[in-house]
């Protein structure tokens, strides 16, 4: 949308994203969330950098999509934005160096499929060997099996196998389930 229609329909645009946004996320524990992006969300993304940064030449315009525009899945994958979420900032400095490789331990499964582990931080690394970044980008290659039985209606699990963090959920909530679906081909 051009800075003019989109500053028109922001409020309602915005409260549409929320809405949809509350079927894409996964809390793994208590300080570790999986946000499931797709075309709604980073359109989002992309519109508000645009009017935070008042960005309106083409070319330009095309940077952010260049930028963004990877985070969409593809329709054989899901691909997610992982956040450590600790509110303390040295508790969360303390959480970040006892994490490190926690953005490879990610996985997701389905029924009768094994587990899955991502492809992490494509665009740059993101961790040292002190500590973790408390943002990381996700991408989860299915294969053909789990992405069928996803579509017809299984059960999906998702977990963190790291050492210093471990959590199984047997099943995510139907309605990110059927969120997660959709995005499959």
């Amino acid at each position: 949308m051009s800075l003019e229609h989109y500053a028109q329909s922001r409020d309602e645009f915005r409260k549409k994203v929320i809405e949809h946004k509350k079927h894409r996320q996964v809390m793994l524990g208590e300080h570790a969330t999986l946000y499931f992006e797709d075309r709604l969300t980073i359109q989002y993304q992309v519109q508000e950098m645009l009017r935070i940064e008042r960005i309106f030449e083409a070319e330009a315009i095309q940077e952010e999509l260049d930028a963004y525009n990877p985070l969409i899945p593809d329709g054989g994958n899901l691909k997610a934005t992982f956040m450590i979420e600790y509110e303390d900032a040295s508790e969360r400095q303390a959480a970040l160096a006892n994490l490190v490789g926690i953005e490879d331990k990610v996985w997701i499964s389905a029924e009768g499929c094994d587990k899955v582990y991502p492809i992490a931080d494509e665009d740059l690394e993101r961790d040292t060997e002190d500590k973790t970044s408390a943002v990381h980008f996700l991408r989860f290659e299915l294969p053909a099996t789990m992405t069928t039985q996803i579509k017809n209606g299984a059960m999906i699990a998702m977990g963190i196998d790291h050492k210093n963090y471990q959590i199984e959920l047997s099943a995510i909530p139907s309605s990110v389930r059927e969120s997660l679906a959709a995005d499959l081909a």
